[in-house]
């Protein structure tokens, strides 16, 4: 069972049951996408099992890698609330399950339980954390910011979990925390020769989460 993380998981279980009630549900399979940059906002998907990965598109075409989002993460928020159109797109890593809730019931659900200033709080302090990190990313040898990447991308089934399948590739990590995919390799050799994580055909699985941590500490 998933755990839930996100918005969720600040509101409890109970909230979180009686807005996922207000939407349609839906599932998607791997490789799937949930939401396209530059659509219509017209409602938001909260995540009710799975993980996602939010990406964005320049004006060239080139694709980065901004975040791994989990259960309990409400997806589509930010551009529901001002209006504008999607700023990223978002696809399933794994077979998610969704509730889709149009704008308009989802908006007047957050006011009615007092959670539309939760809401934009909570989607305000993901955006700190993300300029903070990329500062802290910028300012990072290569070893330490695999190691940090890899932390930060590990959403997991349990809190108890040791060993994660990240569900990215190396050429996608690397474009997560701004390496060269000949410098992930390298660094993940390190880490898999510490017993640390494993890799395989376009996955990259942390087999030791907790050695991971002590690592990430040093």
């Amino acid at each position: 069972m998933w755990s839930m993380d996100g918005f969720g998981a600040i509101i409890g279980p109970p909230a979180w049951r009686e807005l996922t009630a207000l939407g349609r549900p839906g599932t998607y399979e791997p490789g799937e996408i949930l939401m396209r940059q530059g659509d219509i906002a017209d409602q938001v998907l909260l995540l009710v099992a799975g993980r996602v990965k939010v990406s964005l598109v320049d004006a060239e075409g080139h694709s980065m890698l901004l975040a791994v989002r989990g259960p309990g993460q409400v997806l589509g928020d930010i551009t529901v609330i001002d209006g504008a159109r999607r700023s990223a797109t978002v696809s399933a890593i794994d077979e998610c399950e969704v509730s889709a809730v149009s704008r308009d019931s989802f908006l007047r659900a957050l006011q009615a339980m007092g959670l539309h200033n939760e809401l934009v709080r909570f989607a305000m302090r993901l955006f700190r954390e993300s300029e903070e990190l990329r500062l802290e990313l910028a300012t990072l040898k290569a070893g330490p910011r695999v190691v940090r990447g890899l932390l930060r991308l590990a959403v997991s089934t349990s809190r108890e979990v040791k060993s994660i399948d990240i569900g990215l590739s190396q050429a996608e990590f690397g474009e997560a925390i701004g390496l060269s995919r000949a410098s992930v390799a390298d660094k993940l050799a390190e880490l898999r020769s510490a017993g640390l994580v494993n890799t395989k055909r376009e996955r990259i699985i942390i087999t030791d989460l907790p050695g991971l941590r002590d690592r990430a500490s040093r």
